[in-house]
C-alpha cells in the first residue's frame, strides 16, 4: 500500500529499482545520443553510426541493449533493420534533461545533438 507523505505518494521499491535500471542503461553518452537521434526519426544502424559518430558494431550492441530494455523497436525493411523509439515517455525524460543541461551550458537546444 502506497503512503502519502507531504503530498507525494511514496512508491514501491520495485518502481525505484526499475527506474534505476533504466537510468543506468541511459548512463552511456552514446546510448543517450542514439535515443536523441531516434526521437527525431527512425533510422538503420549505419545511419545511426554515422550520426552519432560511433563504430557500427558498438552502435549495434547499444541498440540491442536498448531493444531488450523495451526502449526501442526494430522492423525489417528488405535487408536492413530500421529502429524507432518504443517508449516515448523515456524520450521525454531524455529530452528534458538534455535540453536543461544545454541551457545551463549556454547552448541552444538545436545544438544539443552535436554536443552528445
Amino acid at each position: 500500500m502506497a503512503q502519502i507523505i507531504d503530498g507525494f505518494e511514496d512508491l514501491s521499491a520495485e518502481v525505484f529499482v526499475e527506474a534505476a535500471t533504466t537510468f543506468g542503461l541511459l548512463a552511456s553518452a552514446l546510448r543517450l545520443h542514439i535515443m536523441w537521434a531516434l526521437a527525431q526519426g527512425e533510422s538503420d544502424v549505419s545511419q545511426l553510426a554515422d550520426r552519432v559518430g560511433g563504430a557500427l558494431p558498438a552502435v549495434s550492441q547499444h541498440l540491442s541493449k536498448l531493444k531488450l530494455a523495451g526502449l526501442v523497436r526494430s522492423r525489417r525493411e528488405g535487408r536492413r533493420q530500421v529502429y524507432h523509439i518504443d517508449d516515448p515517455d523515456v524520450v521525454l525524460v531524455v529530452q528534458l534533461m538534455v535540453d536543461q543541461l544545454a541551457q545551463r551550458a549556454g547552448a541552444s537546444p538545436a545544438l544539443v545533438g552535436q554536443l552528445l
